[in-house]
């Protein structure tokens, strides 16, 4: 099982940015997907982003436009940069890697903007 470590959360006024980052030890990296999703509170885990293997990606349509998904192979992360941020964006952030229908899930890492 892989342990997916994030960064990078916190507290942000709306219009605000920030940039998640991801670690994913392992030597499976380069041949996994990988998505950041986010769980507002009381209501369920929804995928904000993802980027195969092949870099393609893919986003909510409420994210479109102000987040970018990215990865690194070398370094093993994947990262979210973050801008016009809005209240409606608050929520935890989790890192997700799927290989051969296996996920794997981090901590997750709070995001709170204020109005």
């Amino acid at each position: 099982q892989v342990q997916l470590v994030e960064s990078g959360g916190g507290l942000v006024q709306a219009g605000g940015s920030l940039r998640l980052s991801c670690l994913a030890p392992g030597r499976t990296f380069a041949i996994s997907s990988m998505a950041w999703y986010r769980q507002a509170p009381g209501k369920q885990r929804d995928l904000v982003a993802s980027i195969t293997s092949s870099m393609s990606t893919n986003y909510a349509d409420s994210v479109k436009g102000r987040f970018t998904i990215s990865r690194d192979n070398a370094k093993n992360t994947v990262d979210m940069q973050m801008n016009s941020l809005k209240p409606e964006d608050t929520g935890v952030y989790y890192c997700n890697s799927r290989l051969n229908g296996i996920n794997n899930w981090g901590q997750g890492t709070l995001v709170t903007v204020s109005a």
